[in-house]
């Protein structure tokens, strides 16, 4: 969903941590499934580890994943919580195998596939991914025309916030999700300021509560989501996007493409992983896949693994494809 990249060059920590979907109240982590760190169990066919990056639909793919390789092909799974750039520099440490679920960085693909080599591509999860800007439905009903961009400063003061400086409000979520938004507003010369909310969960629950309450609210969010499903949102229409018209960050003023998310692991792992690589490879599922386990994590009190375990046992045929012969 996202064309992200961590803000800034940090000092990489990977720290081995329980993961699950984030709730909406409260934003904070569930304990999932495989605890990372585990010590190799007796007869363990070897360990694998599968970085989660911060939302809740890339969390559901690397459950499935980690439960299939467990549970089918006895291996031990780390799932070690890691921001997107952070994961890709854990291919050169060894802290990372997998990245199960990749928006774009063709940066990040010249560095350390085409540069450095310690990272290849390993096919499409299946899911098409779309990051846009959205509001609730009600808005769209009162004001047809907003959902054209070139509106958007005529409601500008519908968006204020105690935190927007008397500009309108786009909320943004967890700051590592470094994206277009502040060139577009530049460059589109729209009357706004990014307000960061922190995390996927804000996003959420600020999109429930605009619904519900008649709130206004413009917003950073991305498909695939469960949220969908539940809530009435509606896209805004930026400028149309063409081949390259996001090719220099600074200069960008139109919408973001749809993209073939896709797998990316350590060119270790894809030498030597054996049939832990080619399960990861050969796993492809629906939008539509992804977001039920996802709303499971989330809204429904399951763990990562219990959620991943629903779904496996509903569509045998499905990940039976997927197992290495």
């Amino acid at each position: 969903m996202k064309i992200r990249l961590l803000a800034g060059l940090l000092v990489l920590g990977l720290t081995a941590v329980g993961c699950g979907g984030a709730t909406v109240e409260t934003g904070t982590p569930r304990s999932s499934a495989p605890a990372a760190g585990a010590s190799a169990s007796t007869g363990s066919a070897g360990t694998v580890k599968i970085a989660i990056n911060p939302w809740v639909g890339y969390e559901a793919s690397a459950n499935v994943v980690a439960y299939l390789l467990k549970n089918e092909l006895n291996y031990n799974v780390e799932l070690p919580e890691i921001k997107e750039q952070l994961a890709w520099e854990g291919f050169e440490t060894g802290d990372v195998d997998v990245i199960i679920e990749n928006w774009g960085h063709p940066d990040l693909k010249k560095k350390f596939i085409e540069e450095k080599k310690t990272a290849v591509e390993a096919g499409s999860t299946g899911n098409k991914g779309v990051i846009g800007w959205y509001i609730p439905k009600w808005m769209a009903d009162e004001h047809p025309d907003i959902t054209d961009s070139k509106n958007l400063n005529k409601y500008a003061g519908l968006f204020k916030t105690s935190e927007s400086g008397g500009k309108g409000q786009l909320l943004f979520g967890d700051p590592s999700y470094v994206s277009n938004e502040d060139a577009l507003i530049k460059n589109l010369k729209l009357n706004y300021k990014v307000v960061v909310g922190g995390s996927e969960a804000a996003l959420i629950k600020g999109a429930q509560q605009a619904q519900e309450q008649k709130k206004a609210l413009l917003f950073y969010f991305w498909d695939p989501h469960w949220l969908f499903s539940k809530t009435d949102l509606v896209r805004v229409n930026l400028p149309a996007y063409t081949e390259g018209c996001d090719a220099d960050p600074k200069k960008v003023a139109c919408d973001y493409p749809e993209m073939d998310l896709d797998k990316i692991v350590a060119k270790r792992f894809a030498d030597t992983g054996g049939k832990a690589y080619e399960l990861v490879k050969n796993f492809n599922w629906t939008n539509e896949d992804q977001n039920a386990v996802a709303d499971d994590m989330t809204n429904n009190g399951m763990s990562g693994e219990e959620a991943a375990k629903k779904w496996i046992e509903a569509n045998t045929a499905k990940w039976q494809a997927w197992i290495p012969k």
